[in-house]
């Protein structure tokens, strides 16, 4: 799968295609479905190839700051998503100011004619774009008729209602990763590179794998869940662990030690030796097992919640007892 970071990154011979366009944050099952549609349209049209496009920042970055949502997914892992759910090439077009003053038709002109060559467009039948949101999918149609190109916009249908990156993301604040889980056909993942914590973990003989719950990004409410940590890019020199692991994952500030910086730490269960430092990890959610951080009075209450914490993890992720 191509990933093109701009237009001029395109080739100027590049095309026909089929296009579908969005923020695509989560690649959740609607935007699957989408991917789905625009794969079967363009098989009907003799085996073209899938561009999905998509914006970094996500355009509210740019235009309303204060009112940016968590980001779900960042754009590798999103470009990853995209091309597993059928995209052929990912476009992660960079928005700026410059791009959000593009009228509807010069944001037509500039990616889907003069750039993509595209002979049909697959949206959400809610996507607006261009200058103060004006174009919307009859404005696509009206300029396909001109063009050249087919369009069809899309229910993201959903179990009741449509699916929504904006549904997902309360879900994923309010802890329910499971409920993000069904959403999204896949667990919540969050990614970051390993970095020294106080090493109380180690000391109290479980040793974490801390990433920072980076601001903008979508991680869980505060609490202990049980997930699966996956090594992506291990540090130089160290090793390639392969599969995932299972954890016993907290997130939170850790207030019994008067923490302060929100963070994700991750036990592999049953593991001492790993060498993580500088790695690039993903950790990816299965359930909650309880509620927020609490503060213990003593190092042996904490202890003592940390090992049930520790099996029922291995017990749902395992199914072996402790």
């Amino acid at each position: 799968m191509r990933v093109w970071h701009g237009l001029d990154e395109v080739g100027p011979d590049y095309g026909p295609s089929v296009v579908t366009i969005g923020n695509f944050d989560g690649v959740h099952r609607g935007h699957q479905q989408v991917l789905a549609h625009a794969r079967a349209r363009a098989a009907e049209l003799g085996g073209l190839p899938v561009v999905a496009l998509t914006f970094d920042p996500h355009p509210m970055v740019v235009l309303r700051p204060d009112h940016a949502p968590a980001q779900i997914t960042d754009p590798a892992h999103r470009a990853e998503l995209l091309g597993a759910a059928g995209a052929d090439a990912v476009l992660i077009l960079p928005f700026n100011k410059e791009v959000s003053s593009w009228s509807p038709e010069e944001f037509i002109d500039r990616v889907l004619v003069g750039t993509l060559h595209a002979k049909a467009v697959v949206v959400g039948e809610n996507f607006r774009f261009g200058h103060k949101a004006a174009g919307h999918v009859d404005t696509l149609v009206a300029a396909g008729a001109v063009a050249g190109f087919q369009v069809e916009g899309l229910t993201l249908a959903g179990d009741g209602h449509p699916w929504s990156s904006t549904d997902i993301r309360e879900l994923i604040a309010a802890g329910d990763v499971e409920g993000a889980a069904a959403a999204l056909g896949r667990p919540l993942r969050v990614t970051g590179i390993v970095v020294e914590g106080d090493k109380r973990g180690r000391e109290l003989g479980f040793p974490t794998a801390n990433i920072p719950a980076v601001a903008g990004a979508a991680v869980p409410l505060d609490g202990v869940y049980a997930g699966w940590l996956t090594v992506l890019e291990p540090a130089p020199g160290a090793p390639q662990y392969g599969e995932p692991l299972p954890a016993a994952i907290s997130v939170g500030s850790n207030p019994t030690f008067d923490g302060v910086d929100r963070r994700v730490e991750s036990y592999v269960l049953d593991r001492d030796d790993l060498e993580l430092y500088g790695s690039k990890i993903a950790v990816d959610f299965v359930t909650r097992l309880r509620g927020s951080q609490i503060r213990f009075d003593s190092i042996d209450d904490l202890l003592v919640q940390m090992k049930l914490d520790v099996d029922q993890a291995r017990r749902i992720l395992t199914g072996k007892p402790a």
